[in-house]
């Protein structure tokens, strides 16, 4: 054989491991997977930060689109019953509507749209459809005189009740020519309440020691801290009662009925339409289509009504400002509802 071929084949011996055990070479190449899933948290998380302005901004051109297509626009011709909506606590002021929390209807609002009703002479009548278990008795005062000088002006205003039309509802209601309500729609309750709770016992127990430096002796009226007096029950009554005064007279005025009448059942009940027509505090019962209806025929409208919706146009400040007291006032109920289930005082 030759020295070539004794040579060939020969196998290449194995290097010597590296002391510690470890092996030399070239490291392996590094995957994304990490710089990928750090990636997408912030990704996610931006995202996230962003929710809350994208919704604020899709609701802001929700409302300013509703605003543009308003249908009391000048545009609109023929004649027309005016709709407005009564959704909520009804407030002083203007009205909220907020994903966070329950919508409320604002007097401003309702006052600004009855008057823009009021002064377009397309509109024949007008057509208030409520669904709302009260609210401010000083809220309902003013709507209800500015539906009387509707009525003073010969425009029809009639009401329509859906699920709820109660307290302050009903106030309302009563400023209407003709009230319309469901068999079984929920209505009355005509009255005023004021509750206050005294957590002093709750103080006592945590250690809580409050310290109050008033003007008068009637300053802290109603405060959590302590009980009322006997003298502080009488003030408060008085209040309670003057203010449900003016509710009765007012309902009866409404209603074209005796004082007397509407007291015998104004002590905070509740009816079924039925039984409220029973009792005089409505006039039919239908729904929104023969209250509209009705009202068209009263307005002298022939054939099929044209029904435009008269609503307060947002602003995107609206809204933001809207979320953020929403946002408050829940926040501010859950904290006193751990407390104690009947919170804060006022009317109602």
């Amino acid at each position: 054989m030759s020295d070539d071929a004794s040579q060939t084949q020969q196998p290449c011996p194995e290097p010597p491991p590296s002391q510690g055990g470890q092996t030399t070479g070239t490291p392996p190449t590094q995957t994304p997977a990490k710089r990928s899933y750090w990636a997408w948290i912030i990704a996610a998380a931006a995202a996230i930060g962003c929710l809350p302005w994208l919704i604020l901004i899709c609701m802001a051109l929700v409302g300013i689109s509703v605003g543009l297509s308003g249908s009391d626009s000048p545009s609109k011709r023929g004649d027309q019953i005016a709709l407005i909506r009564i959704s909520g606590v009804i407030t002083s002021g203007r009205s909220m509507s907020s994903m966070f929390s329950d919508s409320s209807t604002g007097s401003d609002d309702l006052i600004d749209q009855l008057e823009r009703a009021r002064k377009n002479k397309k509109v024949k009548a007008i057509v208030l459809r409520i669904n709302s278990p009260g609210g401010s008795p000083a809220a309902a005062e003013e709507v209800y005189k500015e539906l009387m000088r509707i009525r003073r002006a010969k425009k029809p205003v009639y009401a329509s009740m859906a699920d709820l039309a109660a307290s302050a509802g009903y106030y309302i209601a009563a400023g209407s020519d003709k009230i319309y309500a469901d068999e079984s729609t929920i209505t009355g309750s005509i009255g005023v309440i004021w509750n206050s709770a005294d957590m002093s016992g709750l103080f006592k127990k945590i250690g809580l020691n409050p310290q109050v430096i008033k003007s008068g002796k009637f300053k802290d009226i109603g405060s959590s801290n302590r009980p009322i007096t006997a003298e502080e029950h009488e003030l408060l009554k008085s209040i309670v009662m003057d203010t449900y005064d003016q509710f009765v007279k007012a309902v009866a005025k409404g209603r074209g009925l005796p004082v007397e009448q509407i007291k015998q059942i104004a002590d905070g009940r509740v009816f079924t339409g039925n039984q409220a027509k029973q009792n005089k505090l409505v006039d039919e019962i239908g729904g929104m289509r023969e209250t509209v209806l009705a009202a068209a025929k009263a307005g002298g409208i022939k054939g099929e009504p044209k029904v435009v919706e008269y609503q307060r146009r947002l602003s995107l400040s609206d809204i933001w400002s809207g979320e953020s007291e929403a946002m408050e006032r829940v926040v501010t109920r859950h904290l006193i509802d751990q407390l104690t289930k009947n919170s804060g005082s006022g009317l109602r």
